[in-house]
């Protein structure tokens, strides 16, 4: 099984934290896993322009944009369970994740039906943050 996590804050700090323990858990019992810091990663604004939409539910996962989404594509379509991770923002998610998540639209027919799980991180209550991250998945 392969696990991939998705980090979403833009600094190093709780919610890296509370994924790598996660993915230590999972690790131990036979996992395969994997750990992705959007804030490393060099991720265009999706442009709304559709292009990857054409083709219906057969399109191939083709972004016009050129960035390292190109390299994130296949681990996502590899994964056995994706994991998101964020702070809570005006009790939503990150900028950052969101982003992240619009820009899988290209190969999100490819995606039905994966486990998803999230972690959200907050002082005080995580709002609807995760609400963001199960309407997603």
């Amino acid at each position: 099984m392969k696990v991939l996590a998705i980090c979403g804050s833009h600094r190093k700090g709780n919610t890296e934290w509370m994924l790598k323990k996660l993915l230590e858990r999972v690790e131990e019992n036979g996992a395969e896993v994997e750990l992705i810091l959007l804030r490393k990663a060099n991720i265009k604004m999706c442009l709304g322009c559709l292009k990857c939409e054409e083709g219906g539910k057969d399109r191939k996962g083709i972004c016009k944009l050129k960035d390292d989404m190109n390299a994130i594509y296949p681990k996502l379509l590899e994964a056995d369970c994706l994991v998101f991770g964020s702070p809570a923002y005006f009790d939503m998610i990150s900028g950052l994740l969101k982003n992240f998540l619009d820009r899988t639209c290209t190969i999100w027919p490819q995606l039905e039906g994966k486990p998803v799980a999230g972690v959200a991180v907050a002082e005080e209550g995580i709002g609807q943050a995760i609400q963001n991250m199960k309407t997603y998945a």
